[in-house]
């Protein structure tokens, strides 16, 4: 039997986000710095962000009624297959195009040679981007799902990898093996923040419920040091999956929308090697089953080589080429390796419950999630109810369930 819980995280969305960006926007003065009539190339990026349309076009409005020539751009590095089409797409399937955002979309894949950081990055920009008066990039500010340092995933990394395409994805990531991928973003983005093409950059911050929490604009001369404070206060409203370890981890689905790896590796406890509970004070997993992968995905399967085994629906919804491309930008190939997979749910689940070491099936310990972004219902199995008990942030939020399997041997999903 499985038990239904909720976790009580603090909610922090922000009640009206228009106006709040208006505001912080309007009280930074950035669009006076510029020349009236500036070309501003505006960076989004491929992530699942909450309200990502609402707050990029208050940004081309922002910069609009200032006089100015906003346009956007991907900022992606090598997502989207690795193509200005698949680029163009992923920002398309989160309804930023030219009809919506009341400004041009541009995605090429030509870039600029920046020449090298003091620590011999390689470092490059796109065209579009270079040839405008200034460039600002929009992205959410949080811990990276792979590595650890003072700047993760933000708008340092946009700038070092989105910013930079292909082959600025591919330079950074190269240099991170032996500099750390935090220092590595840091040179590139601080080279390029010294050329004085970049303007700033908008920061959104997300609580546990995947709302927009706070929205701050970054002047060029502060966004490195405003970003690391930034990163510690989201930090800080981190989720996990409440328990100190478990033999098997249920995944309804996994995909790019949802994390750049696919899954948030520090949620699953693997490293960007399949290494197993490679993050201090992060729940001990021996296996792990994932179900299926999400649409937004566009078949790239990065994340899926953590699996211990994964359902025959996801397969032919692979891309081969684009987990490739992904793969061979970043060095992390064990991530799009394919586990083991199988034609039902039943038969994936018994697979992985039968290789944890536990001679009594009612033993094993189990939790079941929807996706690592969607965190604050899960169910876990009642042999975890003494641990579960003792936290007070935890609530039975219904009845227990057995998992039930349809006349196929499939389930239906978490039932929450």
């Amino acid at each position: 039997m499985l038990i239904p819980i909720r976790q009580k995280f603090p909610h922090r969305a922000i009640p009206d986000i228009p106006a709040t960006l208006r505001q912080e926007l309007g009280s930074s003065g950035l669009a006076s710095t510029l020349p009236p009539g500036s070309r501003i190339a505006v960076g989004v990026g491929s992530r699942g962000i909450a309200n990502l349309a609402v707050i990029v076009r208050g940004v081309v409005d922002y910069f609009t009624e200032a006089g100015h020539h906003p346009f956007i751009f991907p900022a992606m590095g090598s997502h989207g297959a690795g193509t200005a089409a698949g680029q163009a797409g992923v920002l398309r399937h989160y309804g930023i195009n030219e009809p919506t955002m009341g400004c041009p979309v541009r995605s090429t894949f030509e870039t600029v040679p920046l020449g090298r950081t003091p620590e011999g990055i390689e470092t490059f920009v796109g065209r579009e981007a270079w040839d405008s008066e200034a460039l600002f990039v929009v992205g959410r500010v949080k811990w990276h799902t792979s590595f650890a340092g003072p700047i993760e995933s933000g708008l340092c990394k946009m700038l070092a990898i989105g910013a930079g395409k292909r082959q600025g994805a591919t330079s950074v990531h190269a240099h991170g093996w032996n500099l750390g991928m935090s220092a590595a973003i840091r040179s590139t983005a601080a080279h390029l923040l010294a050329t004085g093409k970049v303007l700033g950059g908008l920061a959104i911050l997300e609580d546990a419920f995947h709302e927009t929490a706070d929205l701050a604009a970054l002047p060029a001369a502060q966004l490195i040091a405003r970003e690391e404070e930034l990163l510690s206060k989201v930090k800080s409203w981190m989720v996990k999956i409440p328990v100190a370890a478990l033999d098997v981890l249920i995944v309804d689905e996994m995909g790019k929308n949802i994390s750049g790896t696919g899954m948030d590796l520090k949620i699953v406890n693997r490293g960007t090697g399949a290494e197993c509970n490679l993050w201090p004070d992060t729940t001990r997993i021996k296996r792990i089953f994932v179900r299926d992968i999400t649409d937004l995905s566009n078949g790239n399967p990065v994340g899926m080589g953590v699996a211990d085994v994964i359902h025959d629906r996801m397969v032919p919804k692979i891309d081969e080429y684009a987990g490739f491309v992904n793969a061979s930008t970043s060095g992390s190939l064990a991530l799009v390796r394919r586990p083991l997979h199988l034609k039902t749910d039943r038969a994936c689940f018994d697979l992985v419950a039968g290789s944890v070491g536990k001679h009594n099936p009612k033993d094993v310990t189990i939790a079941w999630i929807r996706n690592t972004l969607d965190m604050e219902r899960l169910a876990v199995s009642e042999n975890l109810w003494p641990e579960i008990s003792r936290n007070p942030a935890i609530e039975i939020a219904g009845p227990s369930f057995e998992m039930d399997f349809d006349h196929e041997d499939n389930l239906a999903g978490l039932p929450l």
